[in-house]
């Protein structure tokens, strides 16, 4: 699954590795962490569409990890699928309660598990609670996102960031060079908002816009994201675009123009 990535916190090192041949085989991103602790981190970093959790882990099991990812508003919303030894209904009952979205036990049928993880992916996006191109998300989880902050009295900036130039990238380009694009603009705003914004701070897609809850800094976050995605967006051009500062419509005929390279602008912005 293209533009898939997937977290495997695990500590057995045979098993880690058979999940990231098979998964990689599948053309799935995947990313590994051999504690809790690490992989907490890398869930803010990588920015994962799913995480597959072991439950024993080495100083942090996986239920108190599963905790930890859930209090956190960049992290809360990502699939989990429990993998586990234990096979005990309460095992099972508390891994759910947590907020995991399935629970397999070892050892299991590799096959299945990925079935499983599409399953997963499939149904957070078709009842539109995560947006398809980038995992972020979107829809109902934006507006709870926004009236849990208003309940909570919590002083907050939402910024809405659209991408100029996306219409004109995607007619010369095509749409799977376009959703490129745009899963890139999602990983520049979640780094910096990662790197150096606060736990609580919010990223989501609605529409082919990026609603961004700030809590901190919020201007110059905004700023530092448009700047990144104008530095890194060069490199999805050819080097005949990149000169000239754009893309040809139309060409050869009365109504050719040239439409500037992309870039994030902001559409709304509201304290």
């Amino acid at each position: 699954m293209a533009n898939t990535r997937i977290l495997v916190i695990e500590d057995d090192f045979d098993v880690a590795e058979m999940l990231l041949m098979y998964f990689g085989s599948h053309q799935f991103e995947i990313f590994h962490a051999e504690d809790g602790m690490t992989g907490i981190q890398m869930a803010r970093s990588h920015f994962p569409t799913l995480i597959l959790l072991d439950v024993m882990l080495p100083n942090m099991d996986g239920y108190e990890v599963c905790r930890k990812l859930r209090e956190v508003s960049l992290t809360k919303y990502i699939p989990i699928i429990f993998l586990t030894q234990r096979d005990e209904r309460a095992d099972r009952v508390k891994g759910l309660e947590l907020g995991a979205d399935d629970y397999i036990t070892k050892p299991f049928d590799v096959d299945e598990l990925r079935l499983r993880v599409k399953g997963s992916i499939r149904r957070a996006n078709r009842i539109s609670l995560h947006e398809g191109r980038t995992g972020l998300p979107t829809g109902p989880l934006i507006n709870d996102e926004i009236a849990r902050r208003e309940e909570n009295q919590v002083t907050y900036t939402e910024a809405r960031l659209g991408i100029e130039g996306f219409e004109a990238y995607s007619d010369v380009y095509g749409f799977m060079a376009a959703d490129e694009a745009f899963g890139f603009a999602a990983r520049c705003i979640q780094e910096v908002v990662s790197s150096k914004g606060t736990p609580n701070d919010f990223v989501g897609v609605m529409d082919n816009d990026f609603v961004v809850l700030l809590h901190n800094n919020a201007t110059e976050l905004e700023e530092e994201i448009k700047t990144r995605f104008v530095e890194g967006i060069k490199a999805f051009y050819s080097f005949a675009d990149v000169e000239r500062a754009g893309v040809i419509l139309k060409p050869g005929t009365s109504e050719e123009k040239i439409a500037p390279l992309m870039r994030l602008s902001s559409i709304k912005a509201l304290a």
